[in-house]
């Protein structure tokens, strides 16, 4: 069975370190400490008197002084990693961990976790190809040297980068080497790790390189590992939980999150406040507790986009200079449906296709497997329809030979209709309203990854009214905005009803209106 060593990088707070240990040790387990060397003696003395009669914790042999970016957090793991091997031979994994990271599991399930398959866990993604990177510095963490802190001394670190590039003082990446980047946060087999620190002690080259990168915690172990390790007993993925704000900022769990993190695919989660001693003491005792059965859901991230997103009001990508007087053309007709439930616009686009010689497009800027023709590359994501917009719909125009074209949008497409509706074009609208069951609720949060298989009763009657208000929302927003040429048709009406409406926004005879909506099952869930 799975026994883990923890490898623990801390700074901070000797009590909850203390209470992390003992925690983690009752059970059977083992863990390394590395607490910093710029950090207060009397914290580390404290912690090593706590724990000095506990056997399955040790410290580290050597201590460093550790600095965000620098090759110190890494010589600090390295530390940490090395007194394991040798004073916990029983180990089979070793997990990387920090002060403000709690177990969201049992120690039973993460044991029979690491049994399942002979695999190791570490993200470990291109780091010129994956994207990983979303601001800052990219090639010049690794071309070239860094010997300061740039939050200690951030002039000086652009200065010398800058003195650098001019000089071009750039540095070759060893030749063997493919630079991968990740978490820091992995869990490693014995064997592995064993096979790390042999690579450390070879390969002078590959050591002089990365102590001089720039936040080398996050490429090191990454891209060692995966030059040692086989594909197949890969696991690119961390079994921490852990989010980032738009900022950058690392998403902070407080009392109230004790289901949510008990509910994701994860072992540990960070962090948790420091203020959070409900869910600690909660969380503290969940991880000794036996026959304890987990329902995943793994909405946490999904569900965090959802509720942070919610007052981004007006948010749009912003207009290509090449296409600021760009026009779909004075004589094209524009027709755009929009609809929360994609089903029933797609019945009601499919009725029009058959009823009338309009060519009809379904969700093309909101499902990436549209059916559209080949465009010369522009409709091959998501991100370049909307980014080119105009273009594209004038492409399209052009591609069918027609004047006349009927599209679906989402009610969330504000910004697209802001744009279309703004053309010289004649743009109509066909707003169609739904009824929104409960069922029907739950069934999109599901689809949308909101909520899982498992998620709680409780947590879906919470989500339901946030859910419905954002449908509202979206609603009063496109009438807020007036636009001109605007009709409805709606579930509540039967068919005789709802032709004028679609006719007009058709300009098609109304008993032709009416047998496109007559469909019985047009609005059937």
């Amino acid at each position: 069975m799975a026994t883990i060593a923890f490898i623990l990088l801390c700074h901070k707070d000797p009590e909850g370190i203390i209470e992390q240990a003992q925690r983690l040790t009752a059970v059977g387990d083992y863990m390394s400490i590395h607490f910093d060397a710029r950090a207060k003696p009397a914290h580390y003395q404290k912690i090593r008197e706590a724990l000095k009669d506990n056997p399955n914790v040790t410290f580290s042999h050597k201590r460093a002084k550790c600095g965000w970016g620098e090759w110190s957090l890494v010589q600090a793991t390295l530390y940490a990693v090395q007194t394991a091997i040798r004073d916990f031979p029983k180990a089979t994994h070793f997990y990387m961990l920090s002060g403000d990271c709690m177990s969201i599991k049992t120690a039973e399930y993460a044991h029979a976790f690491l049994d399942r398959e002979e695999v190791d866990y570490i993200e470990s993604f291109d780091f010129f190809d994956s994207g990983w990177i979303k601001t800052g510095i990219k090639e010049e963490r690794l071309i070239y040297r860094h010997y300061l802190n740039e939050r200690k001394h951030k002039f000086w670190f652009y200065k010398f980068l800058d003195w650098q590039r001019r000089l071009g003082l750039t540095r070759e990446i060893p030749e063997d080497i493919q630079v991968q980047i990740g978490s820091q946060w992995w869990c490693l087999r014995r064997r592995t790790i064993e096979a790390v620190l042999e690579f450390c002690d070879t390969r002078d080259d590959v050591m002089r390189f990365f102590r001089t990168t720039w936040i080398p915690d996050e490429t090191f172990f990454q891209t060692v590992v995966r030059h040692l390790v086989a594909e197949k007993e890969l696991r690119t993925r961390t079994l921490t939980f852990l989010m980032f704000t738009d900022y950058g900022m690392p998403v902070t769990f407080y009392n109230d999150h004790y289901d949510l993190l008990l509910g994701q695919d994860f072992l540990f989660a960070r962090k948790i406040s420091p203020e959070a001693h409900e869910v600690k003491r909660r969380l503290g005792q969940l991880y000794a507790a036996k026959g304890v059965d987990f329902q995943i859901s793994n909405e946490g991230r999904s569900l965090f986009r959802f509720l942070s997103g919610r007052g981004r009001v007006g948010r749009r990508f912003a207009t290509r200079f090449w296409e600021t007087e760009s026009s779909l053309g004075r004589e094209r007709e524009l027709m755009i449906v929009v609809c929360k439930k994609w089903h029933v616009a797609k019945r009601l686009a499919q009725q029009i296709r058959e009823k009338t010689d309009i060519v009809t497009l379904e969700y093309l800027f909101h499902e990436e497997d549209s059916a559209l023709p080949d465009l010369g590359g522009i409709q091959s994501t998501l991100e370049k329809r909307t980014r080119h917009r105009r273009a594209l719909m004038r492409m399209l125009f052009d591609y069918y030979q027609t004047d006349r074209m009927v599209i679906c949008l989402d009610p969330s497409g504000l910004d697209l209709l802001n744009d279309f509706c703004g053309d010289r074009a004649q743009t109509r609208l066909l707003e169609v309203e739904c009824t929104f069951t409960d069922d029907y609720l739950i069934g999109h949060a599901k689809r949308v990854e909101l909520a899982g298989e498992q998620t709680s009763q409780d947590t879906l009657d919470r989500l339901l009214p946030t859910i419905r208000h954002d449908i509202t929302f979206e609603s009063d927003q496109i009438r807020d905005s007036e636009f001109e040429n605007h009709f409805r048709i709606r579930e509540s009406r039967d068919a005789a009803e709802n032709a004028p409406a679609l006719a007009r926004f058709l300009s098609i005879p109304e008993d032709t209106a009416k047998e496109i909506v007559a469909l019985d099952h047009l609005f059937t869930d």
